[in-house]
């Protein structure tokens, strides 16, 4: 969390202050509508996060305390767990944190790193094109049939994690090439000249 949205969030009570940390604007030097729908959704799943922790701590409590177990905990961590990892592919992309040999990447020329920057998207794209073409049918079957678990809790997990792979494998790719626009082209506005989160907060 970067000084500005420290700022936004403190001194805002915990809802305010929820708000403010999930509406602030990204730490990128740009910022782009598609920097701030990544870091939107990306801080919302952080939150998934502490929900999955609170229920486990209240199965482990009902288990071993009540000797009372309960039927949904465990596949519930699994949806969040799925869900949490999957976004956190985009917001590794829109971080620039991704795998990446930088003890090349930073010693190499300007040129070569465009080069290289190239042939990650390139990559990218293909594997988003290829897991559209191969999986849109297996995700569509899934939702519209509302697949369930298999358990006695029995949630929808693959009718909803299965379309979930899809769009977001798009988003990384769409990521890809908004990062590529910003750190090359100059697209989105400045960090510096962006004060429209510190106007909508007043």
């Amino acid at each position: 969390m970067d000084q500005h949205t420290k700022e936004l969030v403190e001194g805002r009570g915990v809802i305010g202050g929820i708000r403010a940390f999930i509406t602030a604007r990204p730490d990128n030097e740009r910022v782009t509508v598609v920097d701030r729908i990544v870091t939107v959704i990306s801080r919302i799943a952080m939150f998934l996060i502490l929900f999955g922790v609170a229920i486990t701590f209240y199965e482990v409590f009902m288990r071993y305390i009540f000797a009372s177990p309960t039927l949904w905990v465990n596949e519930m961590t699994l949806w969040l767990g799925a869900m949490i990892y999957m976004v956190a592919g985009a917001y590794t992309m829109q971080r620039r944190s991704h795998i990446r040999i930088t003890a090349v990447y930073d010693v190499v020329s300007r040129r070569t790193r465009l080069i290289f920057d190239y042939v990650a998207l390139f990559v990218v794209v293909v594997y988003a094109v290829l897991m559209l073409v191969g999986g849109y049918d297996v995700a569509w079957e899934a939702f519209i049939t509302w697949e369930r678990f298999g358990t006695v809790f029995d949630p929808p997990i693959p009718a909803t994690i299965k379309p979930l792979v899809i769009i977001v494998t798009l988003l990384v790719a769409g990521m890809a090439l908004n990062n590529l626009l910003v750190d090359w082209m100059g697209m989105g506005r400045s960090r510096d000249a962006d004060g429209s989160d510190a106007e909508r907060d007043q």
